[in-house]
């Protein structure tokens, strides 16, 4: 290791962001800055970055200029709608945790009849197939023929908590949408664009945890 040109004999060094250092001839850079982007995921792609089916991924149709990324949270393979991206792990960690109290908002296209009542029972929790899921907010926003067209706000996201929690009341989704996490929104971004979220609003919507 060259600390400025100077070969070290010691790791007890001081270091500074003025200083060059290099390892095995390489220099080593500064640590890149975080940064977030909204992706609208279109259907029929999996979030990860192999899948051992071969099925087609997230991030093998993001544009190339894109660095390295990783999802917050993912949407499974019929789902679509607003999926975060980032570069920096330890952040993606922290904005998953339900502690965090986001709330993740879709909406649900099910075949099936339901009522208002049945659906204000969710608040108070619900366990399907021995998993317990915590408070959901449901509105229902209108019938269309056999199909109803739901409002589902979560805080867990539990590995596909709303078609789980919909199924056990007799509804089959049909579409899912993911229109906002936290207070990042899906607004009219088009399916497979991505959009990069400006530093001050992220500096504002996330506080202590973007240092």
């Amino acid at each position: 290791m060259k600390l400025n040109g100077t070969v070290l004999d010691t790791p007890a060094v001081k270091v500074t962001d003025a200083d060059k250092v290099q390892v095995d001839g390489r220099p080593i850079g500064l640590v890149e800055a975080t940064r977030v982007w909204r992706y609208h995921k279109p259907t029929g792609l999996v979030t990860t970055h192999r899948d051992p089916a071969g099925r087609p991924t997230v991030f093998e149709h993001l544009p190339e200029n894109l660095p390295r990324v990783i999802s917050v949270g993912r949407l499974d393979l019929t789902s679509e709608g607003l999926l975060l991206l980032t570069n920096d792990g330890e952040l993606a960690r922290k904005l998953e945790l339900p502690s965090n109290g986001w709330v993740r908002r879709y909406r649900a296209r099910a075949f099936g009849r339901v009522t208002q009542e049945e659906l204000d029972h969710l608040k108070d929790g619900i366990t399907v197939d021995g998993m317990r899921y915590g408070s959901i907010d449901a509105q229902l926003e209108r019938g269309q023929g056999a199909n109803s067209w739901i409002n589902v706000a979560i805080t867990e996201g539990k590995n596909r908590e709303v078609r789980r929690v919909l199924d056990a009341l007799g509804l089959k989704v049909n579409r899912l949408i993911r229109v906002s996490y936290g207070p990042f929104q899906l607004g009219t971004l088009e399916p497979g664009a991505v959009e990069e979220i400006p530093r001050k609003m992220l500096k504002d919507q996330l506080g202590k945890d973007f240092a």
